[in-house]
């Protein structure tokens, strides 16, 4: 039982970047599709910058591998939110095709650097980057479940508190929340909409492109998994599925991802055969469909999308 909660936070960790980045994105307004396009170039990022400091000390080669996922994720934000913001395109197509753009971009770039050496160097990041708590084995079973995972598990529950306290109890984040349920009447009372747009979809972005970093250079992929974006992508879909499980809410996405990390992954300790496994791994978006379901009988706004979501913004039209 302990292992299978360990694995699942391990595996859940990108599940709530990728799930938070989305919310932040979306709580302006703006439907961003290409959250698995960016989770698979910051996760290319995360592994050039790992390779470039893979002799560097511990704190050297983190530090240098998240600057690097954080720019390459900036990158496909900033075109995202160019396209959506400033263009006014379609979210849905810009997202979808900014998914497809980043995840053929990210493979192609891995596959030219991948032999041998590097993904000897990419396993020894892994191993420092995961490297537990130095006091978690002195604990037993409690150290195992709260002290033996490796930075970015809790660079994730802190971002994730922060979005929450930022969102709920700051002027920012009521600014932001009026955006994307009215941006009409948030521009009426001088609010910058615009700048918040992009603020908000660069933040996502960079926060959703640490999650594809955390996979391939975790515990799970160690740096060696070939077929690294397909995996993402699907962990990139996940998030956004997660994003209404968790109600638009930074807090509940921790314990959503966990939850659908649990779901998404019986299949590996539940013996099943012929298509049973698929079926497991329908599990998480199943749920996803019961709990719209349920928030659009309740009616309650805290429980909704916000208003102005995928909706494009003409401040000439106000």
């Amino acid at each position: 039982m302990v292992n299978i909660v360990v694995s699942a936070i391990i595996w859940g960790v990108s599940y709530l970047f990728g799930c938070v980045g989305e919310i932040i994105s979306e709580k302006a307004g703006h439907l961003n599709l290409g959250i698995p396009g960016i989770m698979c170039m910051g996760a290319m990022g995360g592994a050039l910058g790992a390779l470039l400091c893979s002799s560097s000390s511990w704190l050297v080669l983190i530090l240098m591998s998240m600057l690097f996922s954080m720019l390459f994720s900036l990158l496909g934000g900033g075109i995202y939110a160019f396209l959506t913001v400033s263009l006014r395109c379609n979210q849905n197509i810009t997202g979808l095709a900014l998914t497809t753009f980043g995840a053929g971009f990210a493979q192609v770039i891995v596959d030219k650097f991948s032999n041998i050496e590097t993904l000897s160097k990419l396993a020894s990041a892994s191993d420092i980057i995961s490297k537990s708590l130095p006091f978690a084995s002195k604990l037993g079973v409690f150290g195992k479940l709260f002290f033996s995972y490796g930075f970015y598990v809790y660079l994730a529950l802190a971002i994730a508190i922060v979005a929450h306290i930022v969102l709920k109890r700051t002027r920012v984040g009521l600014n932001l929340r009026a955006i994307g349920e009215n941006p009409a009447a948030a521009d009426a009372v001088g609010i910058n909409v615009t700048a918040y747009k992009y603020a908000a979809i660069l933040i996502g972005c960079v926060i959703a492109g640490l999650g594809g970093a955390a996979y391939f250079l975790g515990p799970v992929a160690r740096g060696g998994d070939s077929n690294f974006c397909l995996t993402i992508s699907a962990i990139g879909w996940i998030s956004i599925a997660l994003v209404i499980f968790s109600l638009w809410k930074p807090l509940f996405a921790i314990f959503g991802s966990f939850i659908f990390s649990v779901l998404y992954s019986l299949s590996s300790y539940i013996k099943v055969s012929g298509s049973g496994e698929e079926l497991y791994k329908m599990l998480p978006y199943v749920v996803t469909i019961l709990v719209l379901v349920l928030t659009s009988i309740k009616s309650n706004k805290e429980l909704q999308a916000p208003q102005a979501l995928g909706i494009p913004y003409f401040r000439e039209e106000r």
